[in-house]
């Protein structure tokens, strides 16, 4: 039986995504829809379907007569995201607190451990997607349905500029550990220290060289 357009239409763009963000797919390369299709045996429309969404992410970029090539991945973009991603987060936390559930501890802890498995499988691409995954369902208890798309662009990104700055050799159990200070003030309801840890967490990402938070990095 033939899968469903959309079903395959997912497929690629979870392949692709996932290539895009390790850097197996080389910045501002070209992704060819005739290539694609052969490789992942569907139609051209469903190829298109896929590359329109990782346009609308910025994973692509799309120009009419010149086809598609994969983004070119610049420290100052990065920079930007994660000073956006720090507004975003970390000015949100009083408003958090007040409309978090009583699970969100448990919801948080269950993404955490979903990270860890990913480190112990070396699934470098997973870790990331359960990491995006923590921080999307911490900011959303904030219940600002306007601003997560925002965030889960700004994500995607800094972890793609992560992981393709970062090199080969990195401690992918002790990312996840990273997580633990921000559960710890969460459970406490402390609002000051989780934001400080989580100023500290975001900052301290990857090393771009400049401070990024103007000398308030916790």
């Amino acid at each position: 039986m033939t899968r469903p357009s959309g079903r395959r239409s997912e497929t690629v763009y979870g392949e692709l995504q996932r290539e895009i963000v390790l850097g197996l797919a080389v910045p501002e390369s070209a992704l060819i829809e005739l290539d694609l299709a052969e490789r992942f045996d569907c139609s051209q429309g469903t190829i298109r379907e896929a590359l329109m969404r990782l346009n609308e992410e910025g994973l692509v970029t799309r120009l009419p007569r010149r086809g598609t090539s994969v983004a070119p991945c610049h420290s100052a973009d990065a920079q930007v995201l994660i000073a956006l991603r720090l507004s975003i987060e970390c000015d949100s936390i009083d408003r958090l607190m007040r409309w978090a559930g009583a699970d969100l501890y448990d919801i948080l802890h269950g993404k955490l451990n979903d990270m860890r498995n990913a480190a112990r499988d070396a699934d470098e691409y997973g870790l990331a997607a359960h990491d995006r995954a923590f921080h999307l369902a911490l900011f959303e208890a904030a219940d600002l349905p306007l601003v997560t798309p925002i965030l889960r662009r700004c994500l995607v990104h800094v972890h793609r500029f992560k992981i393709m700055k970062s090199g080969q050799l990195r401690d992918l159990e002790e990312t996840a550990e990273r997580h633990v200070p921000i559960l710890d003030a969460l459970r406490a309801r402390d609002a000051p220290r989780l934001a400080e840890v989580l100023r500290h967490h975001i900052s301290t990402i990857v090393d771009f060289g400049p401070d990024l938070t103007d000398g308030n990095t916790a």
